[in-house]
């Protein structure tokens, strides 16, 4: 009996695994997983933004917020690596879908096919390795320190005594840089615009965008993507303003 449910159980995950793999080759597998991945990497710059724009309250709330993503532990490790794998399966699976269309796409059609095209779309390979290599750079900028490694040095006492990391400074200081603040800018910019044309277009590769919804739909990618820029170049340009010191 254990050995017929040890092979019953064996032969099911034989079965998943192909079942898997040949979901993954397939475009509407790298579809799904587009898809999954652009939401998962939309919540968390939403979540990104939340946190940063407590900027413009006392320091004290957003040395506290840092403070206590920085003590999480195997936490904040187990969301590094969750987002690091969205990225790298969201760039994977943009990679696949390109080289699948240029391959399904005759030649005679590429002209009228960009005519076609909305700007955003046409433009989504080349704002994702700019906003890719503005990732890397923030990291090495806010989060390694090690652009400005004086950043490390800077700590500052809350009301209650605790010592913190200053990251309220850190800020501030950084976006004083009028070239690193004219970069992020840039950056949010193309993100932004990633975003609208991504939030659509999710929605039409699992299936679900019709007529019906695509008026809403694109409003909505479209109020969604001017309140996302709008929120995080809220800060730079604050900071180089004078209005946060």
């Amino acid at each position: 009996m254990y050995c017929g449910g040890a092979a019953i159980v064996f032969i099911l995950s034989i079965f998943m695994e192909q079942t898997t793999a040949r979901l993954f080759r397939s475009s509407l597998g790298k579809k799904y997983v587009m898809a999954v991945s652009g939401v998962i990497l939309l919540l968390f710059v939403i979540g990104h933004l939340i946190g940063n724009l407590q900027i413009f309250a006392h320091p004290d709330l957003i040395n506290s917020y840092a403070h206590f993503l920085q003590n999480m532990g195997p936490g904040l490790w187990a969301v590094r690596l969750i987002l690091l794998t969205a990225v790298v399966a969201h760039i994977w699976a943009a990679v696949e879908l390109t080289l699948e269309n240029r391959r399904a796409r005759p030649e005679d059609y590429r002209e009228k096919d960009t005519i076609q095209a909305s700007y955003a779309s046409r433009t989504m390979r080349i704002s994702g390795f700019i906003v890719l290599a503005f990732i890397l750079f923030h990291l090495a900028h806010f989060t390694l320190q090690v652009v400005n490694p004086q950043y490390q040095e800077l700590y500052t006492q809350l009301e209650d005594g605790t010592v913190v990391h200053d990251v309220h400074s850190m800020m501030v200081s950084g976006f004083q840089n009028i070239w690193i603040s004219g970069f992020y800018l840039i950056a949010i910019g193309l993100l932004s615009v990633h975003l609208r044309h991504g939030f659509a277009s999710m929605f039409q590769s699992i299936g679900l965008r019709n007529r019906k919804i695509a008026g809403p739909l694109e409003k909505t990618s479209l109020g969604l993507s001017i309140l996302y820029f709008a929120g995080n170049a809220a800060i730079p340009v604050a900071i180089l303003a004078g209005f946060v010191s």
